[in-house]
């Protein structure tokens, strides 16, 4: 009938029906039970500004850009893709497609080597396979009078990775275009505290069974090495770490589970003393550490 005004939906009615179609959609990864309800929060409070309230009614623009990116979400686009920003340890990082998006997991892996470093006077720390920062960045910013360095060899990542140093005020730390340790300055030989890697470590015929929205959106180096057992960056990484470690320096990785036993024996052939696996918050990673 002609000049009816459909009715105005509320956000509760809006989060509703999104959550039922992502969890519908094949393109969606599924990790655990409402993370659909999560990713709608998120995207709704990203176009609102602010917290939205379940019974507040929302029209126009607003409503019509919801459901815009509400639909791209359905086609497996990240969030974090979609919003340009990813929250890690507290900080609020830029991102975009071209990146590997931050995982919750490898703040575990931060902490750990804040502990370690909080132990050293004038404390150095590398993050190799650093992406747009998260690790590196929330060590420079919880220890300020640490030297930060931050490797990565696609430069895209790294673009993001200064502007949110520059963004955050964060001067001591540095990002560098490189394979691995080269292109470190050679006044660090021997003198890193700590060195932490979460390596692209999915092995080449994996990739193919990784969940849709990571294999179709986030970049191929930043899961695989390219390798059969996705275990080459993890074999150069601990052998050439012990030449800029300091005595007593750590490595540290970050793994699946299911890879845990493998790189711990990577690193005790490499020489490392103190092996072990360690667990934190998140189960879908280990963090493995060894002392030169």
């Amino acid at each position: 009938m002609a000049g009816i005004i459909p009715p105005v939906p509320t956000v509760d009615e809006v989060v509703r029906e999104a959550e039922r179609r992502l969890k519908a959609s094949e393109a969606i990864d599924h990790p655990h039970r409402g993370r659909e309800r999560d990713d709608v929060l998120e995207l709704m409070e990203f176009v609102l500004g602010r917290e939205p309230s379940l019974d507040e009614e929302l029209t126009g623009p607003k409503l019509a850009r919801v459901r815009r990116l509400l639909a791209k979400r359905e086609t497996g686009w990240p969030v974090a893709y979609l919003t340009g920003r990813s929250e890690f340890g507290g900080l609020e990082l830029e991102i975009r497609r071209g990146a590997f998006i931050p995982r919750e997991s490898s703040e575990f892996m931060a902490e750990q080597a804040m502990r370690r470093l909080r132990r050293r006077p004038h404390p150095v720390y590398l993050d190799l396979a650093t992406g747009i920062g998260p690790v590196a960045l929330a060590v420079a910013a919880k220890l300020r009078r640490a030297r930060v360095f931050g490797v990565d060899v696609s430069s895209k990542p790294l673009l993001l990775a200064r502007r949110n140093a520059r963004r955050l005020r964060l001067r001591n730390v540095v990002f560098l275009r490189g394979d691995l340790f080269d292109p470190l300055p050679a006044d660090l030989v021997g003198g890193v505290d700590v060195v932490t890697i979460h390596p692209p470590y999915v092995g080449r015929s994996e990739v193919r069974t990784l969940p849709e929205e990571i294999l179709r959106f986030e970049p191929p180096e930043s899961l695989t090495d390219f390798s059969p057992r996705g275990d080459r960056i993890v074999r150069r990484a601990a052998t050439e770490a012990p030449t800029w470690l300091r005595p007593g320096g750590w490595l540290l990785v970050e793994v699946s589970p299911d890879r845990s036993r493998r790189v711990a024996s990577i690193l005790r052939r490499a020489g490392f003393q103190d092996v072990r696996s360690t667990s934190g918050p998140v189960p879908v990673s280990r963090v493995i550490v060894g002392r030169r």
